[in-house]
């Protein structure tokens, strides 16, 4: 507190220094004197210890003259000498102080990573003896009060720092973790908004901490309200640790235990019922019996033991249900956490689904996903459930992609999947695609769905795009699809592969034939989304292959494509001129079947004229840059638009850099095969946007 005294005594006679250059600098000769006169006085008390102190006292019966200019001037520049000194001198203690306050504070790091806080606090509270204002020392010292259980004192830090710094994020974090752990819940959701009004980009974790701390407030209303309806003494109330009571008991037999957790599944009706169970224990009376631990664990394979098994899957899903605090301590115990990821894979019909049906309940809010990515092996929870739905014979398919479908919109979830997505995921998907059949083909769709929302990830993409097999099952589910008309599994199949095509692979080239003679016959279906799709396949499998491209158009692709582009909509008209322009880039025949299917390029023109789309009109220009190395076609195109629309998209928007090229190359053939548009150029003074655009391309 003394040192804090001398910085704001400090602080004082900065304000009055601020005031006498201001005084010495004015015009008013009475105020520069009165200046003079206290600076005098200031660098006096200031050289004070370093001089003999003589007492000068004497009466001046004289009035004071006005000082003369070369006084006045020497008395400012002394003045500012010692203003100058005394700056330095300060700015080298603050250094020196500065080095010694961070020596302690990587001291205070150094016990505070080892765990003994209390020495931490000594090393922080050390360091802010020399620097008083070092605003991470506060924040140090207060990250561990909290860890000691001392929350006054880290909030009485944490508003030092702000003192010092009233952007700190990490102050307002700490302090509003102290308020929760204090219970004062309004002030801690005002610290972490604090941090949003700072940092907006903090928002997802601002809004995990707001989530805490609506838990914790959450779960002290409930707890109060339980404890208050106990205390009445009403049998409701005391249901539920009674029944706990009993089966708290040891060595009892199977048949008592089961009995006891079906009455108490039976008895948790509401909120107050399952906090009673919480606060009573009930987790722990439950896991820790030896007997139900060995049927959760499948040590034991008697049927009274998964009747047992069966009773205890049942009384967690009734005091989880809703109850986000509950599901935390469920998630506390190895043996609920192992059980319930092993018995997803149970042999027995009964204890498969009581156990799907918890797992469920768990994947169907954000805070029960997250509880169950970061405390069960995912990787083996996806495996059984991928099992049970490569074996349907249950009928708990349905339920097994639903939790799958939901987990996979948890980007850790999908984070955690990545090194094991192979044998997980990919084998038993393309075992499925492989025997599709009237037992399974209703789960294919949302099963296929998931796949491709699991493959927004780059890595499960990769690992997809590169098996071999995958792609050979997608061409035999297309063929099977076809044969049976089953399209409900069709159309998000094709999707799935338009999606994963767009990386080159050799896994894709290997299967780029096979895949576009499916598409083919798919062009023939009389359902527009089908054919759209198949298109879609044809537009991102064919840059892979040349084969492929070759194959296509000797089976008719172009005038297909060409049919497409007069009728559908825009996805089929982007996928249709982009299967156009990789066709045209490859084969000679593919440009003469064009000119053929479309007098003077009438529909590329139409694209060029209307389309708003960046990807069509840079496309329709360069597939028609692919049709003037047609003997003949430019001449044709004598008195149309095309200069023109080429030309507007040569000097649109800076942006469409693809399009403003594709248009450019296309403008510049046109008129190397037929000079005479170089008139029409001429006229629509387009030589300096060519100029520009060919500067572009170079």
């Amino acid at each position: 507190m003394d040192k804090l005294g001398d910085f704001d005594g400090f602080l004082e006679n900065v304000d009055k220094i601020s005031e006498l250059v201001k005084d010495l600098n004015s015009s008013n000769v009475e105020l520069q004197q009165e200046a003079m006169e206290k600076a005098d006085c200031l660098i006096t008390a200031m050289e004070e210890p370093f001089k003999t102190k003589v007492n000068k006292t004497k009466i001046n019966t004289n009035p004071p003259l006005q000082p003369s200019l070369s006084l006045q001037n020497e008395s400012t520049e002394r003045f500012m000498k010692i203003m100058e000194w005394d700056a330095e001198e300060r700015s080298k203690r603050r250094a020196k102080k500065e080095r010694k306050a961070a020596a302690l504070k990587e001291k205070g790091n150094e016990a505070f990573a080892q765990g003994d806080y209390e020495t931490a606090v000594k090393y922080y509270s050390d360091g802010l003896e020399e620097l008083r204002d070092m605003w991470p020392l506060y924040t140090n010292r207060a990250q561990a009060y909290i860890k000691l259980g001392k929350y006054e004192d880290a909030i009485s830090d944490c508003e030092w720092a702000l003192r010092c710094n009233e952007k700190c994020v990490k102050a307002y974090l700490l302090m509003g973790k102290a308020y929760l752990a204090s219970k004062k819940y309004d002030k801690s959701k005002s610290c972490f908004k604090k941090i949003t009004e700072i940092e907006p980009w903090r928002e997802k974790m601002v809004q995990e901490y707001l989530t805490k701390v609506n838990l914790e407030e959450e779960k002290e209303s409930q707890e109060i309200k339980a404890m208050r309806e106990f205390d009445k003494g009403e049998e409701k109330a005391t249901r539920v640790p009674q029944l706990l009571e009993k089966l708290s008991k040891p060595d009892k037999m199977s048949l008592y235990y089961h009995g006891g957790l079906e009455i108490l599944s039976q008895a948790v009706h509401d909120c107050t019922d399952q906090t009673l169970f919480r606060l009573n224990k009930g987790f722990s009376i439950i896991n820790s019996n030896s007997m139900v631990k060995s049927c959760l664990l499948r040590e034991t394979n008697d049927p009274d033991g998964q009747e047992l098994c069966v009773s205890v899957l049942k009384l967690w899903k009734a005091v989880c249900s809703g109850n986000e605090e509950n599901q935390m301590l469920l998630m506390t115990s190895p043996v609920s956490r192992q059980s319930m990821v092993d018995l997803v894979a149970s042999e027995h019909v009964a204890v498969q689904k009581e156990c799907l049906a918890l797992l469920y309940l768990f994947s169907e809010k954000p805070h029960g996903r997250r509880l169950a990515i970061d405390n069960l092996n995912t990787h083996m929870m996806v495996r059984n459930l991928m099992m049970c739905i490569v074996e349907p014979e249950q009928q708990l398919e349905n339920i097994a992609i639903d939790i799958l479908e939901e987990f996979a919109t948890e980007n850790k979830f999908v984070k955690q999947l990545r090194s094991v997505i192979t044998d997980s995921v990919i084998v038993p998907f393309t075992t499925i695609l492989n025997n599709i059949s009237v037992s399974n083909r209703q789960v294919l769709s949302p099963l296929i769905s998931t796949v491709d929302r699991l493959a927004r990830d780059d890595v499960i993409h990769f690992n997809f795009v590169h098996d071999p097999e995958c792609w050979r099952a997608f061409e035999a589910a297309i063929r099977q699809c076809i044969a049976c008309k089953y399209k409900e599994v069709l159309y998000p199949l094709l999707g799935l592969i338009i999606n994963l095509s767009t990386i080159t692979s050799p896994a894709i080239q290997e299967q780029a034939v096979s895949l576009c003679d499916c598409c083919l016959g798919l062009l023939k279906d009389s359902d527009g989304g089908v054919i759209t799709r198949a298109t879609g396949v044809l537009s991102t499998v064919l840059p892979q292959s040349s084969d492929a491209v070759q194959h296509v158009i000797q089976e008719g692709v172009i005038k297909t494509m060409c049919r497409l582009l007069k009728g559908r909509g825009e996805a089929a008209t982007k996928y249709a001129i982009k299967t156009l322009t990789v066709c045209t880039s490859a084969s000679q025949l593919a440009r003469e079947e064009l000119v053929k299917s479309a007098k003077k390029l009438s529909i590329l023109r139409h694209l060029l004229g209307s389309s708003s789309d960046e990807m069509v009109t840079g496309n329709a220009a360069l597939c028609f840059a692919h049709c003037l190395e047609l003997e003949g076609i430019a001449s044709s195109l004598l008195g149309t638009d095309i200069v023109l629309l080429l030309l507007r998209h040569a000097a649109g928007d800076a942006k469409r850099t693809a399009v403003k090229q594709n248009a450019a190359i296309a403008l510049g053939r046109l008129c190397q095969s037929e000079p005479r548009h170089l008139d029409k150029l001429r006229e629509l003074h387009g030589f300096e946007i060519l100029h520009s655009c060919m500067k572009l391309i170079t």
